[in-house]
């Protein structure tokens, strides 16, 4: 069995790296086995150490990610990560059209785990979690809208698209239906030395259904 192509390289440098992560690859391997990004950190390494991931996406959300080379770098991402310092953008195709243009979700996050299975859901005494959001464009019982979280929770974007009451297409834990998950991480801007921007194109999988809320490519 031939092995997997690394994921494509968006922006290169000595001490970082930024993928477009495509969907369904998780980040770390997993009980079952199978590809993940991990698989790629030989093929990235520069020296003895790393690389590591500065920060995670969910296995079915695509797009960018950021992984370090250098120790160093890990440090001051993982720091811009944790106090917000890192812009970060996310396209998602909703299940039906919002009432409103755009909106900031202000609600709170906790984990409820029922059996095996486990989701994020409103709670006030869970951690802050605050995403402003805005609508690209409109297909028929869609919604091409964009994502700017301001907090950086498990589940966030996806959590919240669900409390607005349009989850995202393809998200089975939240609503959204079978089929692979409309979510990516489209764009990202590091404040660190060196400052970075990437954005990563549509991927197969939601194109359709972008193109036909008037979205770009």
């Amino acid at each position: 069995m031939s092995k997997p192509e690394p994921p494509p390289v968006l922006v290169r440098d000595r001490a970082f790296l930024i993928i477009d992560k495509p969907s369904g690859l998780p980040v770390h391997p997993g009980r079952a086995g199978g590809a993940s990004v991990e698989d790629f950190f030989q093929r990235w390494r520069r020296g003895r150490q790393g690389p590591w991931l500065a920060h995670r996406l969910d296995q079915d959300t695509a797009g960018c990610l950021v992984i370090a080379l250098k120790k160093e770098f890990l440090l001051q991402a993982q720091a811009a990560f944790a106090a917000g310092e890192v812009h970060k953008t996310y396209w998602a195709v909703l299940s039906g059209v919002p009432a409103e243009a755009a909106g900031v979700i202000d609600a709170p996050l906790a984990k409820q785990t029922i059996e095996r299975a486990w989701k994020m859901v409103p709670d006030p005494a869970g951690q802050s979690a605050v995403t402003h959001w805005r609508v690209l464009g409109t297909g028929p019982g869609m919604a091409l809208v964009e994502f700017t979280p301001k907090t950086g929770r498990t589940h966030q974007i996806r959590a919240h698209a669900a409390l607005l009451g349009h989850p995202i297409l393809g998200d089975a834990v939240y609503g959204g239906g079978a089929g692979q998950m409309q979510l990516l991480a489209r764009a990202i801007a590091l404040p660190t030395p060196p400052q970075a921007t990437a954005t990563a194109p549509v991927p197969a999988h939601m194109r359709e259904n972008v193109e036909a809320c008037g979205g770009s490519l």
